[in-house]
């Protein structure tokens, strides 16, 4: 295959990417993290871009929605399940603008980004999971 007969990668392929990143998690996370649901679209919806206040699809290349670890409570019943979005379309536009990254040191970056927001991690604590902060 040359490069021009290459495909951009697909939603399939983002997922699984984020997937593996779960997998590779320190075990104290990993068990939480794959409790998370994990949906991946090609842009945020309108109703996201617009509750964030972001005009540009392509500014979003992740999101996390639920209550973080750090503020939940055993004694607090869960209203929906924690969700993290990745967007594969502004995904691709970083990977191509950036071109010295593979898309699944992005992928994972972006996970480990939006994994941080459930787990309250701190600077340090990314640092110590995703080399990208090195």
């Amino acid at each position: 295959m040359t490069p021009h007969d290459a495909l951009a990668p697909d939603l399939a392929l983002i997922e699984d990417l984020a997937r593996e990143t779960v997998r590779a998690l320190p075990e104290p996370y990993r068990v939480a993290a794959a409790a998370i649901l994990l949906r991946v679209e090609e842009f945020p919806s309108d109703e996201i871009l617009t509750s964030m206040e972001i005009d540009d699809p392509f500014e979003l290349t992740g999101l996390y929605e639920g209550v973080p670890m750090t503020e939940k409570s055993v004694m607090d019943q869960p209203l929906q399940p924690d969700v993290i979005w990745l967007f594969r379309r502004p995904i691709l536009d970083e990977w191509v603008d950036r071109g010295n990254v593979s898309i699944g040191d992005l992928v994972s970056h972006v996970m480990i980004h939006e994994l941080a927001h459930h787990f309250g991690w701190s600077d340090d604590d990314i640092a110590a999971i995703d080399p990208w902060w090195e």
